[in-house]
């Protein structure tokens, strides 16, 4: 940005982030404002994450910021978690181990809970750093023993903060509504109970959201895709609604899941359970053999699913071994896939990434416990839905954008140019002579995918490539969506576990003028209800993420000392990560546990070469390593190559600062967005309350 810019501002208040050594950058609220360098002697007293009011002072001779701070506005931290360390007298402490808040946190235990070291527990802050008593907050609750994998996930639920109990309101809302769609709910909604829809989810899914029917027509296909109708339910302003908003997102653990919405409705009323009526917001759309949506149509129904099939019972009904149970329904499942084939097609062809990723599966027992970890296997039936649902979401998004009305939109950034220019450094290194950038790079990333498809080396290309983007997120300014190639795109078919899709079934019901209470809500509340939202979406996938490297990191502690065969899936200054064959666990090798020479970074070209030999350790290598360590309390795993003593390297790390060892962690935190989610919080909910008023 341009000095002449910047210079207009003289102070900025934004969020502020907290380095491990003490200094802080802003994150300014205006975007035009420059990001600020905020020294260690001004960040006494503050917190990571606090929001503050500074002034600006240019750093002499150059264009970087220096901020001295005027105002804490508002302190981000209310509660946290941490491991109890007892301190005596009914007093201990939480140790600042990711210094983030700038000093350990001295806790009282005034409901005398029986604790003892080593615990985790839920605090209220009470004082901050800055207060005349310190740094203070008392025990509200005792997550249990983090050696029980039972409190994994209750004990992740806090620390990212993520709410997981219902309000008293939202329970007593929940329990008034009836347990049956009644005849009144159904008058004035078109009745579909005659059409053969079915859901396709997996086996564990309890929350329906969806339902699919297809017929063939002489140019193509129609399509009705029937979304549960929350918003019929969960009204604006009222408990429920308050509590999903809070949430922004259902999370989802191995064996666990924190609902958006009660159980009632989420498991029950709204779930699109089969040969039950149930109450359903519908698009309907004619689509020809090309895959070119040509008309849509979107109405409130009533629906009755005639089937609840598994992705693998309808990939037998595709692969031609039709089960018993499903031969009324299995001409839908297979007009389904034809057109799901028809649709894919024509998405790749105009420049849709296909990012394979496979998911992570855990297999826990009634303990909590790991027994194996293993990559999804992706169907053709999983694709099935996704297709189907991409094309609704579509649907609904140029119904709203062709009324001029506001939508909240599902966006997705062009990646910058230097991403760009790292990911053909690293397609270069591994022999592809093909240029990415420029004009039609969808096309140009796709091309160079396949290139490689089948190579071991083709799940790190695909993480890379992954990487090598901004993050997707809700915005009310219809910028597209570059990983799908859509020019118009919002989400619609999960509103039993998304917020955004219910402010979306809202927005078309008060458009089609649909019922009534259904207010539009105006630009600027969705785009500070996008900022909010996308934080709440960044927010449970960090938690998902993290407790998936705990549960690895609790099944590699059964693995010590042996062997693996492993690929290089980064590296960096500090060592390099190495993914497994066998397993889908990813760990450290350390940079000074490599044997046979002294290795340096080459940043450029991404690689560590030895300083003697000129050996070289790069991206996608074959490399054989030993489970050396693993941490349950951070999900870390650390390797050694083959033929280093794994107890050498454990007593080695002992010895090193908690500093250098929390280096790392601090390195691989992704990059937070801009965002005020208190104040986006309260700007959009005071307006929406008034009166005036994994698929898709």
């Amino acid at each position: 940005m341009a000095k002449n810019k910047r210079s207009r501002f003289s102070s900025v208040t934004g969020l502020v982030k907290r380095h491990p050594d003490g200094f802080g950058f802003l994150v300014p609220d205006d975007p035009e404002a420059p990001d600020v360098y905020v020294p260690r002697q001004e960040m006494s007293g503050v917190m990571g994450n606090d929001r503050l009011q500074v002034r600006l002072i240019r750093e002499p001779g150059g264009d970087r910021w220096r901020g001295e701070i005027e105002k804490i506005l508002e302190r981000g931290t209310k509660r946290v978690a941490g491991r109890f360390e007892s301190l005596g007298a009914g007093r201990g402490c939480l140790r600042d181990h990711s210094f983030a808040w700038g000093s350990d946190l001295i806790v009282q235990n005034p409901l005398s809970l029986e604790l003892k070291d080593g615990d985790w527990i839920a605090v209220e802050i009470l004082t901050y750093p800055d207060a005349a008593q310190g740094f203070s907050g008392k025990v509200t609750s005792v997550i249990g023993d983090i050696e029980d994998p039972l409190n994994d996930a209750k004990r992740m639920l806090h620390v990212h903060t993520i709410p997981y109990e219902f309000s008293q309101g939202a329970l007593l809302e929940a329990d008034r509504i009836p347990d049956q769609v009644s005849e009144r709910d159904m008058q004035g909604r078109k009745d579909l109970r005659d059409k053969k829809f079915i859901t396709i989810d997996g086996r564990t899914a309890k929350d329906f959201d969806d339902a699919i029917y297809v017929e063939s027509t002489d140019h193509g296909f129609r399509l009705w895709v029937a979304i549960a109708d929350v918003s019929h339910y969960v009204k604006p302003g009222t408990a429920i609604d308050r509590d999903a908003y809070e949430r922004g997102t259902s999370t989802y653990f191995p064996n666990f899941v924190a609902p958006m919405l009660p159980e009632k409705l989420s498991n029950e009323l709204c779930s699109l359970k089969p040969n039950v009526p149930r109450l359903a917001f519908v698009s309907e759309m004619l689509i020809d053999f090309q895959g070119q949506l040509l008309k849509w149509q979107i109405y409130e129904a009533v629906i009755q699913s005639q089937a609840r099939v598994t992705y693998g019972e309808a990939q037998e009904v595709i692969d031609g071994r039709t089960p018993k149970a499903f031969e009324s329904v299995a001409p839908v499942i297979k007009k389904a896939g034809d057109l799901a084939k028809v649709l894919m097609a024509r998405r790749f062809r105009e420049g849709s990434l296909d990012l394979e990723i496979p998911e992570t599966e855990i297999e826990l027992d009634d303990g909590g416990n790991p027994i194996d970890i293993l990559q999804s296997e992706r169907l053709f039936s999983h694709r099935l839905i996704e297709e189907l649902m991409l094309v609704a979401n579509i649907s609904v998004a140029k119904e709203l954008g062709g009324r001029s009305i506001p939508c909240l939109y599902r966006i997705h950034e062009t990646p910058n140019p230097e991403a760009i220019a790292n990911l053909e450094a690293f397609l270069a290194m591994l022999g592809s002579r093909r240029q990415i950038n420029g004009g039609g790079l969808q096309k140009k990333l796709t091309r160079a995918l396949q290139e490689f498809s089948g190579h071991p080396q083709e799940h790190i290309l695909h993480v890379l490539t992954l990487r090598s983007m901004a993050q997707a997120r809700y915005s009310a300014d219809n910028v597209g969506h570059f990983g799908l190639g859509f020019s118009d795109y919002a989400h619609f078919t999960s509103p039993i576990r998304r917020y955004p899709d219910l402010i979306v079934h809202r927005q078309l019901k008060a458009a089609l003028n649909i019922g009534h209470g259904y207010g539009l809500s105006a630009m600027d509340d969705l785009e500070s209800a996008g900022a909010f939202l996308s934080a709440c979406e960044q927010r449970s996938v960090k938690a998902e993420r993290q407790i998936k490297s705990i549960k690895k990191a609790r099944f590699m502690a059964q693995h010590l000392g042996e062997e693996f065969d492993g690929l290089i899936s980064s590296v960096t200054k500090f060592g390099l990560f190495v993914i497994l064959r066998q397993f889908d666990v990813d760990g450290l090798v350390r940079l000074e546990t490599l044997p046979g020479d002294r290795f340096e970074f080459d940043e450029k070209n991404m690689r560590l070469v030895g300083r003697r030999s000129g050996q070289t350790i790069k991206i996608g290598d074959p490399i054989k390593v030993v489970v050396a360590a693993a941490s349950i309390e951070d999900g870390r795993v650390d390797f050694v190559p083959s033929g280093v003593d794994p107890e050498e390297v454990q007593k080695s790390a002992a010895e090193r600062p908690r500093a250098e060892r929390d280096s790392r962690k601090a390195s691989k935190q992704p990059t937070e967005k801009r965002f005020s989610p208190k104040k986006d919080s309260k700007r959009f909910r005071s307006k929406r309350f008034s009166s005036r008023r994994r698929k898709g």
